[in-house]
């Protein structure tokens, strides 16, 4: 099974997001892809997400998280002891999103997105100082990465499988070319479909 969570203000229209669901379809395993709308309330967007998992054996699950999407996966990895794949991920969201509080709009439409101050006390609750078990993370970082440091995915993930692309962006926009070894950690052979 694989839960994927998506970044701040984006949805599961995401390019990464579709890649990632072609794939599952192409190879007949659409039914282990979950990849749900996330509220904008950290609390809810991690509720929902144990939601989804419930009952699912830590061995049959990879949560792949994106930018906020992975500072979610990792608590999520270290509550339940599953994998996690993360795509340029927050590491502090609590600074960087300061500056986004208040209402603005989703990426893939108009729809309204509202991100509340209280918002940011709840990421409080999910930081991970340091992960446990280094072996079930894999960091896909990038060092053109508009939005945050990648040096600071590279240091947060120390011992983790770790794949630095120069250059690229926070999007990560040549993500097809990343999707056999994202499955492949996931357990998955991805060679079979495209």
């Amino acid at each position: 099974m694989i839960l994927y969570l998506h970044g701040f203000r984006s949805s599961p229209l995401s390019m990464k997001s579709r890649l990632l669901a072609a794939q599952m379809q192409a190879l007949g395993r659409e039914a282990e892809w979950l990849c749900p709308q996330l509220p904008a309330s950290p609390k809810l967007a991690i509720e929902l997400a144990l939601s989804l998992v419930k009952g699912v054996a830590p061995a049959d699950l990879t949560i792949i998280g994106s930018s906020l999407g992975g500072y979610y996966a990792t608590w999520l990895a270290e509550q339940l002891g599953c994998r996690a794949v993360l795509l340029n991920p927050a590491i502090v969201p609590l600074i960087d999103l300061e500056q986004h509080v208040g209402v603005t709009t989703e990426f893939h439409s108009d729809k309204p997105f509202e991100f509340k101050r209280v918002y940011i006390d709840e990421l409080r609750a999910f930081a991970v100082p340091a992960i446990t078990q280094p072996q079930r993370y894999f960091l896909i970082a990038a060092t053109g990465d508009e939005v945050l440091d990648y040096r600071d995915m590279v240091a947060h993930y120390q011992g983790a499988r770790q794949l630095v692309i120069e250059g690229s962006d926070h999007g990560i926009s040549e993500f097809a070319d990343y999707l056999a070894p994202v499955l492949a950690f996931c357990g998955i052979a991805a060679d079979a479909a495209l």
